[in-house]
């Protein structure tokens, strides 16, 4: 899977572009607020995910404009392809190799990326919002379906959060909220055993790759920690939701005091130890960092493992924030597959054989 060329117009700071990058590795450098970020972030929108920078859709559209247009040609399933997004402020339009999609997320598991950046370096030792979210992610591109339970999911946990609010001061809606609680239990067990065997599997390639890091001398683990306690190990699909629906009742009248939910996916976690011990609490930066690009790492395969080729990788000015050896193992990990990536000096770079070299200013590509 490789991009072939990515047209883009009125995109943040992009007026007019067209960027046909190498199947390999590709270099894009250039000073700060330029337009880096702005690029790989319209790469991955084609994945049918929200931005990795937590962006609205009127953000996608320049100062001077009032639409934003993004055309993808890309070689995916023994085939080139094409996709366009459309942003504009009444709404946003996704075609598919000519054919109207009726809504960008169909576009999932179609075009897949895996994107690393800075943000992405706080995912040990940040709070578990950061760790859900890349796992759903992940599972959104490998599994179309998981990513239309999730928004179904979020939609039932609000209303619930409302209902739950209004319990307090009118006691004869509390009737009602059995018939909310069977929605949220079916999207709610169903996310936590999709996740539960994503983390599995990423557990188990992660420390593959974290011992080639640590060249053997740490040990890495990580698993799943849904919010009604305990291990899921051994769990068939059924024991899911049970243990979901008792914890919420056992919660329930908490949930009324407090007005929100206290349990269910939107609370869970993974546990990621070296060493048998919390690397979130005990590892060092070293650590953290090796972590993080194991898991990173893992996600790409798995991905791979699901799409039967490998995905276009994204890496987002983390170059300077690695030393000289993760920084080597990380490019070294990816031979095989296109890699973009940010910086703002070429020349870490300027060994490099093969691939290409791209130069960003002001919203354009410089000769």
């Amino acid at each position: 899977m490789h991009i072939e060329s990515l047209t883009l117009e009125g995109f943040r700071n992009i007026a007019e572009m067209t960027f046909t990058p190498c199947p390999g590795t590709n270099v894009i450098y250039g000073d700060n607020a330029q337009g880096k970020t702005n690029l790989l972030e319209a790469v991955w929108l084609f994945s049918g995910a929200k931005s990795f920078r937590g962006a609205k859709d009127s953000e996608y559209i320049g100062f001077e404009g009032n639409r934003a247009a993004l055309e993808l040609a890309f070689f995916a399933e023994d085939r080139s392809q094409t996709a366009s997004v459309v942003y504009m402020a009444e709404g946003r339009s996704c075609h598919l190799n000519g054919v109207k999609q009726e809504r960008v997320g169909k576009l999932a598991g179609i075009f897949c990326t895996v994107v690393f950046s800075p943000d992405h370096l706080g995912l040990v030792k940040d709070g578990p919002e950061k760790r859900r979210r890349m796992i759903d992610t992940s599972l959104c591109q490998a599994y179309p379906k998981y990513g239309k339970v999730l928004e179904y999911y979020e939609k039932s946990l609000k209303q619930r959060n409302r209902l739950l609010k209004d319990i307090q001061n009118h006691a004869s809606l509390l009737d009602t909220l059995d018939a909310w609680d069977l929605g949220l239990l079916e999207y709610g067990a169903y996310i936590t055993r999709m996740r539960a065997r994503y983390v599995k599997r990423l557990a188990e390639l992660s420390e593959e790759v974290y011992n080639g890091i640590s060249k053997g001398k740490e040990q890495f683990s990580a698993r799943y920690l849904p919010s009604f306690g305990g291990s899921v190990e051994g769990f068939e699909k059924k024991d899911y939701r049970d243990a979901l629906e008792k914890a919420m009742r056992e919660a329930r009248v908490d949930d009324i005091r407090l007005g929100s939910t206290g349990v269910g996916p939107h609370r869970d976690d993974i546990v990621i130890e070296i060493g048998g011990v919390s690397a979130r609490a005990f590892g060092s930066q070293g650590q953290q960092r090796s972590a993080i690009l194991a898991l990173k790492l893992a996600e790409c395969r798995i991905l791979e493992e699901r799409a039967g080729e490998p995905p276009v990788v994204l890496l987002d000015d983390v170059m300077s924030e690695l030393d000289d050896g993760r920084r080597a193992y990380l490019l070294n990990q990816l031979t095989g597959r296109q890699v973009l990536i940010t910086c703002c000096d070429a020349a870490a770079f300027a060994d490099m054989e093969g691939g290409k070299v791209f130069h960003l200013a002001n919203g354009e590509l410089v000769d």
